[in-house]
Protein backbone atom coordinates (compact mmCIF):
# COMPACT_ATOMS: atom_id res chain seq x y z
CA UNK A 1 0.00 0.00 0.00
CA UNK A 2 0.86 3.62 -0.60
CA UNK A 3 2.47 5.90 2.86
CA UNK A 4 -0.86 7.73 2.43
CA UNK A 5 -3.18 4.49 2.42
CA UNK A 6 -1.02 3.09 5.16
CA UNK A 7 -1.66 6.63 7.29
CA UNK A 8 -4.86 6.79 6.85
CA UNK A 9 -5.75 2.87 7.93
CA UNK A 10 -3.12 3.38 10.86
CA UNK A 11 -5.21 7.14 11.80
CA UNK A 12 -8.49 5.07 11.87
CA UNK A 13 -7.19 2.29 13.79
CA UNK A 14 -5.83 4.41 16.01
CA UNK A 15 -9.02 6.57 16.35
CA UNK A 16 -10.97 3.37 17.10
CA UNK A 17 -9.27 2.01 20.07
CA UNK A 18 -9.34 5.48 21.86
CA UNK A 19 -12.90 6.31 21.40
CA UNK A 20 -13.65 2.73 23.21
CA UNK A 21 -11.20 4.20 25.84
CA UNK A 22 -13.19 7.47 25.98
CA UNK A 23 -16.96 5.63 26.50
CA UNK A 24 -15.75 3.92 29.01
CA UNK A 25 -18.06 4.69 32.31
CA UNK A 26 -15.51 4.97 34.98
CA UNK A 27 -12.07 6.10 33.35
CA UNK A 28 -14.08 7.88 30.22
CA UNK A 29 -14.66 11.07 29.48
CA UNK A 30 -17.80 12.41 31.75
CA UNK A 31 -21.16 12.84 29.77
CA UNK A 32 -24.09 14.21 31.82
CA UNK A 33 -27.21 15.37 29.88
CA UNK A 34 -27.57 19.37 28.73
CA UNK A 35 -30.33 21.32 27.81
CA UNK A 36 -29.90 22.66 24.26
CA UNK A 37 -32.15 25.31 23.38
CA UNK A 38 -35.46 23.71 25.30
CA UNK A 39 -34.31 20.56 24.37
CA UNK A 40 -32.68 18.24 27.27
CA UNK A 41 -29.94 15.73 25.28
CA UNK A 42 -28.89 13.13 26.99
CA UNK A 43 -25.43 11.96 27.27
CA UNK A 44 -23.78 14.85 26.35
CA UNK A 45 -20.01 16.07 26.57
CA UNK A 46 -18.12 19.57 26.15
CA UNK A 47 -15.36 19.68 23.92
CA UNK A 48 -13.23 21.83 27.20
CA UNK A 49 -13.77 18.24 28.75
CA UNK A 50 -12.79 16.55 25.84
CA UNK A 51 -9.22 18.49 25.50
CA UNK A 52 -8.80 18.11 29.60
CA UNK A 53 -9.26 14.21 29.17
CA UNK A 54 -7.04 13.62 26.36
CA UNK A 55 -4.65 15.74 27.49
CA UNK A 56 -4.36 14.28 31.08
CA UNK A 57 -4.89 10.52 29.76
CA UNK A 58 -1.78 11.11 27.40
CA UNK A 59 0.51 13.54 29.19
CA UNK A 60 0.33 16.20 26.17
CA UNK A 61 -0.07 19.75 25.74
CA UNK A 62 -3.11 20.90 25.08
CA UNK A 63 -2.46 22.27 21.49
CA UNK A 64 -2.20 18.20 20.97
CA UNK A 65 -4.80 17.58 22.21
CA UNK A 66 -6.93 19.71 20.66
CA UNK A 67 -5.78 18.09 17.09
CA UNK A 68 -5.98 15.00 18.45
CA UNK A 69 -9.94 15.73 19.09
CA UNK A 70 -10.65 17.85 16.14
CA UNK A 71 -9.10 14.09 14.61
CA UNK A 72 -12.10 12.30 15.63
CA UNK A 73 -14.39 15.19 14.88
CA UNK A 74 -13.39 14.52 11.56
CA UNK A 75 -13.21 11.44 11.19
CA UNK A 76 -16.87 11.41 12.68
CA UNK A 77 -16.24 9.19 16.06
CA UNK A 78 -17.78 12.50 17.94
CA UNK A 79 -20.48 14.69 16.24
CA UNK A 80 -21.08 18.50 17.33
CA UNK A 81 -24.47 19.40 18.39
CA UNK A 82 -24.80 23.28 17.18
CA UNK A 83 -22.08 23.97 14.67
CA UNK A 84 -22.52 20.96 12.16
CA UNK A 85 -20.32 23.05 9.14
CA UNK A 86 -17.10 22.94 11.13
CA UNK A 87 -15.52 19.55 11.48
CA UNK A 88 -13.38 20.74 14.39
CA UNK A 89 -13.21 20.66 18.81
CA UNK A 90 -13.86 23.53 19.88
CA UNK A 91 -11.96 23.57 24.20
CA UNK A 92 -14.84 25.69 25.42
CA UNK A 93 -18.99 24.83 26.43
CA UNK A 94 -19.54 23.70 23.14
CA UNK A 95 -21.96 20.41 23.35
CA UNK A 96 -20.51 17.24 21.41
CA UNK A 97 -21.84 13.64 21.74
CA UNK A 98 -20.50 10.20 20.86
CA UNK A 99 -21.57 8.91 17.38
CA UNK A 100 -23.41 5.53 18.07
CA UNK A 101 -21.37 2.22 16.83
CA UNK A 102 -23.59 2.35 13.55
CA UNK A 103 -22.05 5.17 11.82
CA UNK A 104 -18.40 4.63 12.72
CA UNK A 105 -16.11 4.90 9.74
CA UNK A 106 -14.44 1.32 11.56
CA UNK A 107 -18.04 -0.26 9.78
CA UNK A 108 -16.81 0.55 6.30
CA UNK A 109 -20.09 0.54 5.63
CA UNK A 110 -20.81 1.44 1.90
CA UNK A 111 -21.59 5.04 1.17
CA UNK A 112 -24.33 4.78 -1.76
CA UNK A 113 -26.06 7.68 -3.31
CA UNK A 114 -29.31 6.25 -3.01
CA UNK A 115 -28.73 6.64 0.98
CA UNK A 116 -27.51 10.32 0.28
CA UNK A 117 -30.93 11.23 -1.89
CA UNK A 118 -33.39 9.78 0.81
CA UNK A 119 -31.42 11.62 3.25
CA UNK A 120 -31.67 15.13 1.13
CA UNK A 121 -34.99 13.92 0.32
CA UNK A 122 -36.18 13.84 3.88
CA UNK A 123 -34.52 17.17 4.78
CA UNK A 124 -36.48 18.49 2.12
CA UNK A 125 -39.34 17.37 3.18
CA UNK A 126 -38.78 18.47 6.80
CA UNK A 127 -37.01 22.40 5.96
CA UNK A 128 -39.99 22.67 3.33
CA UNK A 129 -37.61 22.75 0.72
CA UNK A 130 -35.28 25.25 2.09
CA UNK A 131 -32.00 23.52 1.89
CA UNK A 132 -28.21 24.83 2.26
CA UNK A 133 -26.51 25.60 -0.78
CA UNK A 134 -24.56 22.69 -1.24
CA UNK A 135 -26.96 20.20 -0.24
CA UNK A 136 -29.27 22.08 -3.12
CA UNK A 137 -26.78 21.62 -5.34
CA UNK A 138 -26.61 17.44 -4.52
CA UNK A 139 -29.88 17.11 -4.67
CA UNK A 140 -30.52 18.64 -8.09
CA UNK A 141 -27.53 16.80 -9.48
CA UNK A 142 -29.22 13.23 -7.99
CA UNK A 143 -32.55 14.10 -8.91
CA UNK A 144 -31.03 14.47 -12.29
CA UNK A 145 -29.44 11.12 -12.26
CA UNK A 146 -31.58 8.91 -10.51
CA UNK A 147 -34.92 10.30 -12.29
CA UNK A 148 -35.93 6.78 -13.18
CA UNK A 149 -36.15 5.82 -9.47
CA UNK A 150 -36.79 9.09 -8.09
CA UNK A 151 -40.65 8.11 -6.74
CA UNK A 152 -38.99 5.21 -4.82
CA UNK A 153 -37.00 8.14 -2.83
CA UNK A 154 -39.15 10.02 -1.94
CA UNK A 155 -41.33 7.17 -0.89
CA UNK A 156 -38.73 6.19 1.42
CA UNK A 157 -37.64 9.73 2.82
CA UNK A 158 -41.48 10.31 3.62
CA UNK A 159 -41.82 6.82 5.64
CA UNK A 160 -38.76 7.64 7.21
CA UNK A 161 -39.80 11.16 8.42
CA UNK A 162 -43.09 9.82 9.64
CA UNK A 163 -41.38 7.26 11.73
CA UNK A 164 -38.60 10.25 13.19
CA UNK A 165 -41.78 12.21 13.88
CA UNK A 166 -42.93 9.16 16.27
CA UNK A 167 -40.03 9.21 18.21
CA UNK A 168 -39.58 11.62 21.27
CA UNK A 169 -38.53 14.66 20.91
CA UNK A 170 -34.78 14.52 22.61
CA UNK A 171 -34.47 11.28 20.30
CA UNK A 172 -35.49 12.61 17.25
CA UNK A 173 -32.75 15.52 17.61
CA UNK A 174 -30.02 13.28 18.70
CA UNK A 175 -30.76 10.79 15.76
CA UNK A 176 -30.87 13.87 12.97
CA UNK A 177 -27.38 14.96 14.47
CA UNK A 178 -26.27 11.40 14.09
CA UNK A 179 -27.18 11.38 10.36
CA UNK A 180 -26.47 15.05 9.57
CA UNK A 181 -22.61 14.47 10.96
CA UNK A 182 -22.21 10.85 9.08
CA UNK A 183 -23.21 13.19 5.47
CA UNK A 184 -20.66 15.79 6.66
CA UNK A 185 -18.51 13.40 6.89
CA UNK A 186 -18.80 11.24 3.98
CA UNK A 187 -20.16 13.82 1.60
CA UNK A 188 -18.37 17.53 2.65
CA UNK A 189 -19.50 20.77 0.95
CA UNK A 190 -17.62 21.13 -2.53
CA UNK A 191 -15.12 23.78 -0.61
CA UNK A 192 -13.98 21.16 2.44
CA UNK A 193 -11.27 18.49 1.96
CA UNK A 194 -12.39 14.94 2.44
CA UNK A 195 -11.31 13.70 6.06
CA UNK A 196 -11.37 9.95 5.05
CA UNK A 197 -10.03 10.00 1.92
CA UNK A 198 -7.22 12.42 2.25
CA UNK A 199 -7.61 13.99 -0.95
CA UNK A 200 -10.26 17.33 -2.28
CA UNK A 201 -13.81 16.70 -2.92
CA UNK A 202 -14.65 16.60 -6.39
CA UNK A 203 -14.68 20.34 -8.62
CA UNK A 204 -17.92 21.28 -9.36
CA UNK A 205 -17.00 21.07 -13.43
CA UNK A 206 -16.48 16.89 -12.35
CA UNK A 207 -19.89 16.52 -10.71
CA UNK A 208 -21.75 18.30 -13.64
CA UNK A 209 -20.24 16.09 -15.77
CA UNK A 210 -20.89 13.37 -13.56
CA UNK A 211 -24.63 14.55 -12.71
CA UNK A 212 -25.60 14.97 -16.19
CA UNK A 213 -28.90 13.78 -17.18
CA UNK A 214 -28.34 10.81 -19.59
CA UNK A 215 -30.34 9.15 -22.34
CA UNK A 216 -32.00 5.89 -22.40
CA UNK A 217 -30.03 3.74 -24.87
CA UNK A 218 -33.81 2.96 -26.42
CA UNK A 219 -34.12 7.00 -27.48
CA UNK A 220 -31.24 7.14 -28.73
CA UNK A 221 -31.12 4.28 -30.79
CA UNK A 222 -34.51 5.91 -31.93
CA UNK A 223 -32.80 9.43 -33.40
CA UNK A 224 -30.44 7.42 -34.61
CA UNK A 225 -32.86 5.10 -36.75
CA UNK A 226 -34.91 8.46 -37.28
CA UNK A 227 -31.99 10.46 -39.18
CA UNK A 228 -30.86 7.09 -41.11
CA UNK A 229 -34.07 6.79 -42.63
CA UNK A 230 -34.17 10.72 -43.25
CA UNK A 231 -30.92 11.13 -44.84
CA UNK A 232 -31.29 7.41 -46.58
CA UNK A 233 -31.95 8.95 -49.90
CA UNK A 234 -29.69 11.42 -49.47
CA UNK A 235 -26.05 9.47 -48.74
CA UNK A 236 -24.32 8.78 -51.96
CA UNK A 237 -23.17 5.39 -50.65
CA UNK A 238 -26.80 4.21 -50.30
CA UNK A 239 -28.60 6.12 -53.39
CA UNK A 240 -27.83 6.41 -56.63
CA UNK A 241 -26.89 9.90 -57.98
CA UNK A 242 -29.53 11.31 -60.20
CA UNK A 243 -29.27 11.64 -62.88
CA UNK A 244 -26.41 9.50 -62.96
CA UNK A 245 -23.00 9.35 -61.56
CA UNK A 246 -20.32 11.52 -63.84
CA UNK A 247 -17.56 9.49 -62.45
CA UNK A 248 -19.04 6.67 -63.89
CA UNK A 249 -20.85 7.72 -66.88
CA UNK A 250 -19.06 10.73 -68.00
CA UNK A 251 -22.43 12.67 -68.44
CA UNK A 252 -22.10 16.41 -66.25
CA UNK A 253 -25.30 16.91 -65.92
CA UNK A 254 -25.26 16.04 -61.99
CA UNK A 255 -23.22 18.21 -61.55
CA UNK A 256 -24.60 21.58 -63.75
CA UNK A 257 -27.75 20.61 -61.94
CA UNK A 258 -26.25 20.83 -58.59
CA UNK A 259 -24.13 24.14 -58.79
CA UNK A 260 -23.80 26.70 -56.67
CA UNK A 261 -26.13 28.93 -57.73
CA UNK A 262 -28.37 27.19 -60.16
CA UNK A 263 -31.28 28.89 -61.06
CA UNK A 264 -33.49 25.97 -60.50
CA UNK A 265 -32.86 23.34 -57.72
CA UNK A 266 -33.39 19.88 -57.56
CA UNK A 267 -36.04 18.45 -55.02
CA UNK A 268 -33.67 16.43 -53.30
CA UNK A 269 -31.62 19.57 -52.33
CA UNK A 270 -34.95 21.92 -51.61
CA UNK A 271 -35.46 18.52 -49.34
CA UNK A 272 -32.31 18.86 -47.57
CA UNK A 273 -33.08 22.68 -46.29
CA UNK A 274 -36.01 21.16 -44.42
CA UNK A 275 -33.65 18.78 -42.32
CA UNK A 276 -31.71 21.92 -40.40
CA UNK A 277 -31.30 25.41 -40.07
CA UNK A 278 -27.54 24.77 -40.33
CA UNK A 279 -28.25 22.90 -44.17
CA UNK A 280 -30.08 25.69 -45.17
CA UNK A 281 -27.04 27.76 -44.35
CA UNK A 282 -24.47 25.57 -45.62
CA UNK A 283 -26.10 25.75 -49.22
CA UNK A 284 -25.51 28.86 -51.14
CA UNK A 285 -28.47 28.14 -53.61
CA UNK A 286 -30.58 27.92 -49.76
CA UNK A 287 -29.17 31.33 -48.29
CA UNK A 288 -30.51 32.79 -51.46
CA UNK A 289 -33.54 31.73 -51.01
CA UNK A 290 -33.59 32.43 -47.60
CA UNK A 291 -32.58 35.83 -47.95
CA UNK A 292 -35.20 36.24 -50.13
CA UNK A 293 -37.65 35.78 -47.81
CA UNK A 294 -35.92 37.99 -45.30
CA UNK A 295 -35.78 40.54 -47.45
CA UNK A 296 -39.70 40.72 -47.74
CA UNK A 297 -39.41 40.59 -43.97
CA UNK A 298 -37.69 43.53 -43.75
CA UNK A 299 -34.85 41.51 -41.79
CA UNK A 300 -32.37 41.10 -44.63
CA UNK A 301 -29.02 42.58 -42.17
CA UNK A 302 -29.36 39.58 -39.73
CA UNK A 303 -28.35 36.85 -42.79
CA UNK A 304 -26.22 39.68 -44.35
CA UNK A 305 -24.24 39.74 -40.98
CA UNK A 306 -23.75 35.87 -40.23
CA UNK A 307 -22.70 35.77 -43.39
CA UNK A 308 -20.05 38.92 -42.65
CA UNK A 309 -18.83 36.91 -39.84
CA UNK A 310 -18.08 34.12 -42.02
CA UNK A 311 -15.98 36.33 -44.31
CA UNK A 312 -14.12 37.50 -41.23
CA UNK A 313 -13.19 34.24 -40.09
CA UNK A 314 -12.11 32.82 -43.63
CA UNK A 315 -10.88 35.84 -45.17
CA UNK A 316 -8.99 38.49 -44.42
CA UNK A 317 -8.94 40.93 -41.42
CA UNK A 318 -8.46 43.69 -42.69
CA UNK A 319 -12.18 45.12 -43.13
CA UNK A 320 -13.16 43.98 -39.79
CA UNK A 321 -13.77 47.56 -38.88
CA UNK A 322 -15.79 47.88 -41.98
CA UNK A 323 -18.17 45.37 -41.17
CA UNK A 324 -18.15 46.41 -37.50
CA UNK A 325 -19.45 50.72 -38.15
CA UNK A 326 -22.21 48.69 -41.04
CA UNK A 327 -23.82 46.31 -38.51
CA UNK A 328 -23.25 47.54 -34.37
CA UNK A 329 -22.38 51.31 -34.50
CA UNK A 330 -24.69 53.83 -33.55
CA UNK A 331 -26.94 54.69 -36.70
CA UNK A 332 -25.34 51.73 -38.61
CA UNK A 333 -27.18 51.25 -42.31
CA UNK A 334 -27.47 47.75 -41.63
CA UNK A 335 -27.92 47.57 -37.14
CA UNK A 336 -29.07 44.36 -36.12
CA UNK A 337 -30.79 44.13 -32.49
CA UNK A 338 -29.20 41.86 -30.00
CA UNK A 339 -29.03 41.98 -26.25
CA UNK A 340 -27.50 44.81 -24.14
CA UNK A 341 -24.58 41.78 -22.58
CA UNK A 342 -23.84 40.43 -26.49
CA UNK A 343 -23.31 44.29 -27.20
CA UNK A 344 -20.89 44.77 -24.05
CA UNK A 345 -19.04 41.42 -24.92
CA UNK A 346 -18.59 42.52 -28.44
CA UNK A 347 -17.89 46.03 -27.60
CA UNK A 348 -15.25 45.13 -25.19
CA UNK A 349 -13.47 42.77 -27.98
CA UNK A 350 -13.02 44.92 -30.59
CA UNK A 351 -11.24 46.49 -28.40
CA UNK A 352 -8.02 44.02 -29.33
CA UNK A 353 -9.98 42.74 -32.05
CA UNK A 354 -9.09 39.27 -34.03
CA UNK A 355 -10.95 37.26 -36.26
CA UNK A 356 -12.90 35.19 -34.08
CA UNK A 357 -14.56 38.70 -32.09
CA UNK A 358 -18.16 38.67 -33.50
CA UNK A 359 -18.77 34.96 -32.61
CA UNK A 360 -20.86 36.03 -29.42
CA UNK A 361 -23.18 38.12 -31.92
CA UNK A 362 -22.67 36.00 -34.56
CA UNK A 363 -24.35 32.83 -32.55
CA UNK A 364 -26.79 35.74 -31.13
CA UNK A 365 -28.44 35.98 -34.32
CA UNK A 366 -28.15 32.37 -35.83
CA UNK A 367 -30.22 31.54 -32.56
CA UNK A 368 -32.61 34.77 -33.29
CA UNK A 369 -32.92 33.29 -37.23
CA UNK A 370 -33.41 29.71 -36.70
CA UNK A 371 -36.08 30.02 -33.97
CA UNK A 372 -38.02 32.39 -35.43
CA UNK A 373 -37.78 33.35 -38.95
CA UNK A 374 -36.75 29.45 -40.29
CA UNK A 375 -39.98 27.50 -39.08
CA UNK A 376 -42.49 30.76 -40.89
CA UNK A 377 -39.62 30.18 -43.88
CA UNK A 378 -40.59 26.84 -44.32
CA UNK A 379 -44.03 27.75 -44.36
CA UNK A 380 -43.70 30.68 -46.45
CA UNK A 381 -44.96 31.20 -50.30
CA UNK A 382 -41.02 31.71 -51.08
CA UNK A 383 -40.44 28.09 -49.99
CA UNK A 384 -43.05 26.78 -51.32
CA UNK A 385 -42.59 28.03 -54.95
CA UNK A 386 -39.13 27.01 -54.61
CA UNK A 387 -39.97 23.70 -53.81
CA UNK A 388 -42.99 23.64 -56.84
CA UNK A 389 -40.65 24.79 -59.67
CA UNK A 390 -37.71 22.24 -58.06
CA UNK A 391 -37.02 19.73 -60.83
CA UNK A 392 -36.70 16.07 -60.43
CA UNK A 393 -34.33 14.66 -62.80
CA UNK A 394 -34.96 10.91 -64.35
CA UNK A 395 -32.10 8.28 -63.82
CA UNK A 396 -29.80 8.60 -66.53
CA UNK A 397 -30.28 5.42 -69.53
CA UNK A 398 -26.48 3.84 -70.38
CA UNK A 399 -25.74 3.64 -73.68
CA UNK A 400 -22.76 0.88 -75.45
CA UNK A 401 -21.12 0.08 -78.04
CA UNK A 402 -22.95 -3.12 -79.89
CA UNK A 403 -20.59 -4.32 -82.99
CA UNK A 404 -22.48 -4.77 -86.12
CA UNK A 405 -21.75 -7.17 -88.61
CA UNK A 406 -18.92 -5.70 -90.39
CA UNK A 407 -16.55 -8.36 -91.28
CA UNK A 408 -17.39 -7.90 -94.81
CA UNK A 409 -14.93 -4.51 -95.08
CA UNK A 410 -12.09 -6.74 -94.45
CA UNK A 411 -13.21 -10.25 -95.47
CA UNK A 412 -10.42 -9.90 -98.76
CA UNK A 413 -7.60 -9.92 -96.05
CA UNK A 414 -5.53 -12.77 -94.88
CA UNK A 415 -4.31 -12.78 -91.14
CA UNK A 416 -0.84 -14.78 -91.82
CA UNK A 417 0.15 -13.33 -88.22
CA UNK A 418 -1.51 -12.59 -84.24
CA UNK A 419 -0.29 -8.87 -85.42
CA UNK A 420 -2.45 -8.91 -88.52
CA UNK A 421 -5.21 -10.32 -86.68
CA UNK A 422 -5.37 -7.77 -83.99
CA UNK A 423 -4.86 -4.72 -86.78
CA UNK A 424 -7.87 -6.50 -88.15
CA UNK A 425 -9.61 -6.32 -84.96
CA UNK A 426 -8.72 -2.64 -84.39
CA UNK A 427 -10.57 -1.86 -88.07
CA UNK A 428 -13.39 -3.64 -87.20
CA UNK A 429 -13.86 -1.54 -83.89
CA UNK A 430 -12.84 1.13 -85.72
CA UNK A 431 -15.08 1.03 -88.27
CA UNK A 432 -18.59 0.09 -86.07
CA UNK A 433 -17.75 2.90 -83.94
CA UNK A 434 -17.62 5.88 -87.02
CA UNK A 435 -20.35 3.96 -88.84
CA UNK A 436 -23.05 3.40 -86.57
CA UNK A 437 -24.61 4.96 -83.71
CA UNK A 438 -24.59 3.21 -80.36
CA UNK A 439 -27.94 1.84 -79.85
CA UNK A 440 -29.59 2.44 -75.66
CA UNK A 441 -29.49 -0.04 -73.67
CA UNK A 442 -32.82 -1.61 -72.26
CA UNK A 443 -31.62 -1.67 -68.67
CA UNK A 444 -29.47 -1.39 -66.57
CA UNK A 445 -29.03 -5.43 -66.00
CA UNK A 446 -27.66 -5.42 -69.36
CA UNK A 447 -24.69 -3.40 -68.82
CA UNK A 448 -24.38 -5.39 -65.94
CA UNK A 449 -23.96 -8.73 -67.04
CA UNK A 450 -21.91 -7.55 -70.26
CA UNK A 451 -19.45 -6.15 -67.50
CA UNK A 452 -19.44 -10.13 -67.05
CA UNK A 453 -18.78 -10.81 -70.11
CA UNK A 454 -15.76 -8.77 -70.30
CA UNK A 455 -11.97 -10.58 -70.78
CA UNK A 456 -9.15 -8.47 -70.14
CA UNK A 457 -7.04 -7.76 -73.08
CA UNK A 458 -3.95 -9.89 -73.41
CA UNK A 459 -0.73 -8.29 -72.40
CA UNK A 460 1.96 -6.79 -74.95
CA UNK A 461 4.45 -9.17 -73.63
CA UNK A 462 2.03 -12.29 -74.41
CA UNK A 463 1.53 -11.10 -77.69
CA UNK A 464 5.37 -10.80 -78.45
CA UNK A 465 6.36 -14.05 -76.70
CA UNK A 466 3.19 -15.62 -79.14
CA UNK A 467 4.28 -14.03 -82.31
CA UNK A 468 7.89 -15.28 -81.77
CA UNK A 469 6.53 -19.10 -81.35
CA UNK A 470 4.91 -18.77 -84.02
CA UNK A 471 7.86 -17.93 -86.11
CA UNK A 472 9.47 -20.69 -84.83
CA UNK A 473 6.85 -22.68 -85.51
CA UNK A 474 6.62 -21.72 -89.19
CA UNK A 475 10.29 -21.94 -89.50
CA UNK A 476 10.68 -25.55 -87.83
CA UNK A 477 7.74 -26.49 -90.38
CA UNK A 478 9.93 -26.25 -94.10
CA UNK A 479 13.08 -27.26 -94.83
CA UNK A 480 16.15 -25.52 -93.69
CA UNK A 481 19.28 -23.98 -95.38
CA UNK A 482 22.18 -24.51 -93.18
CA UNK A 483 23.93 -21.87 -95.46
CA UNK A 484 21.54 -18.80 -94.69
CA UNK A 485 21.64 -19.87 -90.87
CA UNK A 486 25.54 -19.93 -90.60
CA UNK A 487 25.32 -16.61 -92.73
CA UNK A 488 23.07 -15.24 -89.98
CA UNK A 489 25.19 -16.43 -87.29
CA UNK A 490 28.32 -14.83 -88.81
CA UNK A 491 26.88 -11.45 -89.41
CA UNK A 492 25.64 -11.44 -85.84
CA UNK A 493 29.18 -11.89 -84.06
CA UNK A 494 30.64 -8.49 -86.64
CA UNK A 495 27.60 -6.33 -85.05
CA UNK A 496 29.17 -3.50 -83.69
CA UNK A 497 27.63 -1.89 -80.89
CA UNK A 498 25.85 1.39 -80.63
CA UNK A 499 28.37 4.75 -79.58
CA UNK A 500 27.91 5.58 -75.89
CA UNK A 501 25.75 8.65 -75.59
Amino acid sequence: QSPNNLSHNYKAQTSYYLIVIMQDPKTGVKSQPQKLVITTIPHAITGEDVVTWLANRYTIEAEEAWALGTMLVAFGYIYPLQDHKRLVIKPDTALYRFQTPYFWPAQQWPVEDTDYAIYLAKRNIRKKGVLEMHEQEQYNGLHKWMNHKWDFIVMQAKEQYRAGKERKKPDRAVFDCQERAYWVVHRPPVRHTHTLQGIPSRSPNISQSIMRPRVKSSVSIGALVKYSVTCNKHDPFLAPCLPSNPWVTDDVTYWLLNMANVDIPTKMRVERWTFSFGELLSDPRGRDDFRLFLKKEFSGENLAFWEACEDLKWGTAATMNEKAQTFLARGAPRWINIDGKTMEVTVKGLKHPHRYVLDAAQTHIFMLMKKDSYGRYLKSPVFKDTQKRAIGPDQHRFRSVLCVSTVDILSGLSCPSPSMQRWKDFVIVRTVITLSPPPPFSSVSQLEANARKRRPSISPIIVRQQEKEERARMATSGPVDITQVMSKLSNKGKEVPPPKK
